[in-house]
């Protein structure tokens, strides 16, 4: 992923978050942080929101029930919990349901305001 993308990405999150009103320490912070925490930061946002998802598809898929010879147990239990994980990861990864992007924006908002207070 180039710097230019990433940049780009945060400044619509950014905009979106907070119509538009982007003050000077984000902008600032934006210019000082490198690729790599660029990168951590998106993937921290991603993390949570692929957390977040997982716990609702988890509860959408609590009234199924499985009957038969091989439906049930443990280990199904353990199944559709790994499936259900990997669901929301494959979801956030695609695009999710937006949450990623204001959880990221919050996230250089908090270190801006932290940076600013700082110095």
């Amino acid at each position: 992923m180039n710097n230019a993308l990433v940049q780009n990405t945060i400044n619509q999150s950014m905009n979106t978050v907070h119509g538009g009103k982007l003050n000077n320490a984000s902008k600032t912070l934006q210019r000082n942080l490198d690729q790599g925490a660029l990168d951590k930061t998106k993937a921290a946002a991603q993390d949570f929101e692929a957390v977040f998802i997982s716990q609702m598809l988890t509860h959408m898929f609590e009234g199924i029930k499985t009957d038969g010879m091989f439906g049930g147990g443990n280990a199904e239990d353990i199944f559709r919990s790994m499936m259900v994980d990997e669901y929301g990861k494959m979801m956030s990864k695609n695009g999710g349901i937006g949450l990623s992007d204001s959880v990221m924006a919050e996230m250089i908002e908090m270190q801006s305001n932290q940076q600013a207070g700082g110095l």
